[in-house]
């Protein structure tokens, strides 16, 4: 069972791991029962910019990543925003 530094690494390691992003800063951690719910804060390139051959911009975007008691991870997910998120109704 990891503590919430070892939390944070392991999502900061996924996010730059599974997505082309530049920065990930984990915004909010909290523990359910077995279960680590974070939200981190990622600054990717714009999708479309990039399909259209335009020159690149950065956007903010959100992503939930849900962990095990043993960090492995669960579940990840693109938010729309991190406007009023309730990690424990999840």
């Amino acid at each position: 069972m990891g503590n919430i530094i070892d939390v944070k690494k392991a999502v900061v390691n996924f996010l730059k791991e599974s997505i082309s992003c530049y920065d990930v800063t984990v915004i909010k951690i909290q523990k359910a029962g077995e279960t680590w719910n974070s939200v981190a804060e990622v600054y990717e390139d714009d999708s479309f910019l990039k399909s259209m051959n335009l020159p690149p911009k950065q956007v903010r975007l959100f992503y939930s990543v849900k962990m095990d008691e043993n960090l492995e991870i669960v579940s990840f997910e693109r938010l729309n925003s991190f406007e009023g998120i309730d990690l424990t109704s999840e």
